[in-house]
């Protein structure tokens, strides 16, 4: 769908958002459509927690980040939320701590998840992120935290596939994808809604639909890397597969 010198009326607007998500977004990366046919090996599955933990630590930097571009006080009001939601506060856990409740789930420790050699591809991917949102307006960094749209269906699809084929995971450490089914849903409606008041020109609709095509790029890239090492290299080995013993 192409914006012309006129804004598109919003719901066409989202509607092209959502159909740029349905090609580019990474439930079809072959990395994730082999976690959902039950056809990774325990040690990939652990590189790819570990390997995406650090992908949801920079989350909360990205947040802060765009709350430091924006000038409108409601807007920060609403979106300080998600820092609070991925950090946790002092008497409750946050996404932080839900994500290596899940590495302790598939059998690794909370310092072997947050200590862990990050990819090359991944930490570029990842600060990527945080450098788009340093320098780029604050609008645009909502616009690409939109992947929000599509994440609810693949947070259930996944967790469908990890309790089906992967049954030795500890059930208690699929609780961050319970939770994000329900904060994913509710961060998309809050950052439609903050579009729909400030998204009011076509330049402000080709700059937000260019970073969230940004954000998809960027997604899949860091699965590109996951991929490359740990399916790709040394026939499917990993650092992670001699733990299998204490899941035993």
């Amino acid at each position: 769908m192409t914006i012309g010198d006129r804004p598109l009326p919003f719901d066409e607007f989202v509607e092209a958002l959502r159909q740029e998500g349905a090609r580019r977004y990474h439930h079809l990366h072959p990395f994730h459509q082999l976690m959902h046919e039950g056809k990774l090996t325990p040690g990939q599955l652990r590189a790819w927690v570990v390997q995406r933990f650090y992908y949801q630590s920079v989350l909360p930097l990205k947040d802060a980040a765009i709350l430091a571009n924006c000038p409108v006080r409601e807007v920060r009001r609403t979106w300080v939320r998600r820092i609070l939601n991925h950090d946790g506060l002092a008497d409750r856990p946050g996404g932080l701590d839900a994500w290596l409740k899940l590495g302790e789930a598939v059998g690794l420790t909370p310092v072997q998840v947050q200590n862990a050699e990050i990819l090359p591809g991944v930490r570029m991917a990842c600060d990527a992120y945080v450098a788009f949102c340093k320098t780029h307006g604050w609008l645009e960094g909502v616009a690409a935290s939109l992947t929000t749209l599509l994440a609810p269906d693949l947070h259930q699809t996944r967790l469908t596939a990890l309790r089906y084929h992967y049954p030795w995971i500890q059930p208690e450490g699929l609780a961050y994808f319970e939770w994000r089914l329900q904060a994913g849903r509710q961060d998309a409606e809050e950052a439609l809604d903050i579009l729909r008041r400030y998204c009011v020109t076509a330049d402000d609709q080709r700059r937000c639909l260019n970073a969230f095509i940004f954000k998809t790029d960027l997604l899949w890239a860091l699965l590109d890397a996951v991929y490359l090492e740990y399916v790709v290299r040394g026939d499917g080995c990993t650092p992670y597969d001699d733990v299998t013993a204490r899941m035993a």
